[in-house]
Order: C-alpha cells, then structure tokens, then sequence
C-alpha cells in the first residue's frame, strides 16, 4: 500500500498544462501570422478547386461533381486530391 510509481510524479499537472489551449492574444506574433498564412492559403486552394468545378463540364471529371464538392471541403487534403484525381486529362489541341 502506498507504494508510488517510478516516473509519474506530478503527471496530472502536466497533462492539465498540455490540454489548456490558448486564446488568440496568447500565441506569440509568429504562431499568428503563420495561423494566417495557411488558413489563407487553405481558402485559396478550397476556392480555386470550387472554381474549377464550376467551370469543368461533367464529362472532365472522374465521378460526380457533388461528391468533389463535398470533397474538397477537407482541409488540404480534398482540394489536392481533386487536383491529383478528379479532373481527367484535357484532349490533345488539334492543329487548325
């Protein structure tokens, strides 16, 4: 009885200090400003991924354009794959 595991000493304290998040006047001006940039860049991807959906016809893209609006909804990963995956290859240019 009593006995004290090795290694655990004050791990409540350290568990409670880890899980506090911070308010937006807490982060230091570069967490900030790199909070910024990649929510910026995240919206540029998302709109320009929207945009080229809109402007695609169905017949360019593998699968419904539904499901890749949906898609690309996920951060990051959505608008890249659509880019990667969703878009089949233009035809050649025929010479005139």
């Amino acid at each position: 009885m009593g006995m004290k595991r090795r290694g655990t000493g004050n791990l409540g304290s350290k568990r409670a200090a880890w899980k506090k998040k911070k308010s937006w006047k807490e982060l230091p001006p570069a967490a900030r400003i790199g909070t910024i940039v990649i929510g910026a860049a995240q919206l540029a991807f998302l709109t320009a991924a929207q945009r080229d959906l809109s402007r695609r016809p169905a017949e360019q893209i593998r699968g419904s354009k539904m499901f890749w609006r949906l898609a690309t909804l996920i951060n990051f990963v959505g608008p890249g794959c659509y880019f990667a995956f969703g878009r089949k290859p233009l035809p050649p240019a025929t010479p005139r």
